[in-house]
C-alpha cells in the first residue's frame, strides 16, 4: 500500500472515531437532567381564592406555598392552624400571603367588629345612587359628609355645610347586597358604613336626623382638613341680601324741655275789651266804640 492510501485510511478512521465519540457524548448529556439553581425557600400560608373583609378563615380558604427565604413576607404564617377561625380585617387577593396585620385576634371573632381600631366607631348611613356618588364609594375610599338643613323659623332659608371630613369607608352595601354582587346581580348600595370617632358619629347621627346628608368623594392623598363656612340660600348665587335701612325713631321732647321752650317764647298779650257807646248829637244818633 502506497503512502497516499495509508494517509486516507488514517484520516477516515480518525473521522469515524470522532463521530462515535461525539454521538456518545451527546447521548450522555441529553440523558442528564437539567441543572437547577439551588434556591432556599420557606413555607408560607397564602389565600386559595379572593377573600373579603370579615371572612372567617377555614381550611378551604388557604393553602401552603413555597416562598423565597431571602424575600420572606414579614408576619407571614407557616402553619395552617395559626390562621384558622381568625377574621380578616382587609380584603385579600388570590395567592396573597396572610400576615398577622391582616388578621384579627383569635378571640375577636370574624365579621366587621374586629376591623374597627380601638377608640373608633363604625356608623352606617342610608344612601342612594346620588348620595353614594354613583357607586364610586367603595371600601377603602375616603369621603366628606355634608348636610343640608332648613331653618325652621324661615322655611325658605336652607344651609349646606360639611360636618365631618376625611372619613374612611369600611363597607358599601349590606351583607345581602354584597352576596348578590358576588352572584353578578346589579344592586344599588343602600347603606354605607363609615369609620369615625365617637364625636364625629354624633355629628353624623344628628345631621341624618335633622336634614339630608350627602357624601363627597375625595382623593386619598388629600389629608388637609375641610374648612368651609357653608353656604345658605341667600348666598347661593354669590351675593348676600342688602342690609335693611336703619329705622328713624322720632322721640318726643321731655316735659322739662317743652316747659323751657314755652318759657323762652313770649306769650301773646290778651286782647283789650271793646265797649259800644250810643251818642246823641241834636237829632243825630250814632254808636261809637270805646276801648
Amino acid at each position: 500500500m502506497d503512502r497516499n492510501r495509508r494517509t486516507a485510511a488514517v484520516v477516515a478512521i480518525a473521522v469515524l472515531l470522532a463521530a462515535v465519540a461525539s454521538l456518545g457524548m451527546y447521548r450522555a448529556v441529553s440523558r442528564r437532567p437539567a441543572g437547577e439553581a439551588a434556591v432556599k425557600t420557606v413555607d408560607v400560608i397564602v389565600a386559595q381564592h379572593p377573600l373579603k373583609l370579615g371572612t372567617a378563615i377555614t381550611k378551604g380558604d388557604v393553602k401552603l406555598a413555597r416562598w423565597p427565604a431571602d424575600t420572606q413576607v414579614p408576619g407571614a404564617f407557616a402553619r395552617v392552624e395559626d390562621v384558622l377561625q381568625r377574621g380578616l380585617i382587609t380584603d385579600v387577593e388570590e395567592n396573597e400571603p396572610l400576615t398577622n396585620a391582616k388578621l384579627a385576634p383569635l378571640e375577636a371573632g370574624a365579621g366587621l367588629p374586629p376591623s374597627i381600631p380601638a377608640g373608633m366607631r363604625a356608623i352606617s348611613v342610608k344612601v342612594n345612587e346620588v348620595i353614594g356618588v354613583a357607586g364610586f364609594v367603595v371600601p377603602g375610599t375616603r369621603v366628606d359628609v355634608m348636610v343640608t338643613l332648613t331653618n325652621r323659623q324661615q322655611q325658605q332659608e336652607s344651609t349646606s355645610r360639611v360636618v365631618v371630613g376625611n372619613v374612611q369607608v369600611l363597607t358599601a352595601g349590606t351583607r345581602y347586597d354584597q352576596e348578590n354582587a358576588k352572584a353578578g346581580k346589579p344592586i344599588p348600595s343602600t347603606v354605607v358604613t363609615l369609620l369615625v370617632s365617637p364625636e364625629d358619629g354624633e355629628r353624623i347621627a344628628l345631621a341624618a336626623t335633622e336634614g339630608q346628608i350627602m357624601l363627597t368623594l375625595r382623593n386619598p392623598l388629600d389629608t388637609a382638613p375641610t374648612a368651609t363656612t357653608g353656604v345658605g340660600t341667600a348666598g347661593l348665587f354669590g351675593s348676600q341680601p342688602a342690609p335693611a335701612a336703619p329705622k328713624t325713631h322720632v322721640t318726643k321732647a321731655p316735659v322739662a324741655t317743652r316747659a323751657a321752650e314755652a318759657a323762652v317764647t313770649p306769650a301773646a298779650a290778651p286782647a283789650a275789651p271793646k265797649y259800644t257807646v250810643e251818642a246823641i248829637r241834636g237829632q243825630k244818633r250814632s254808636e261809637e266804640i270805646v276801648r
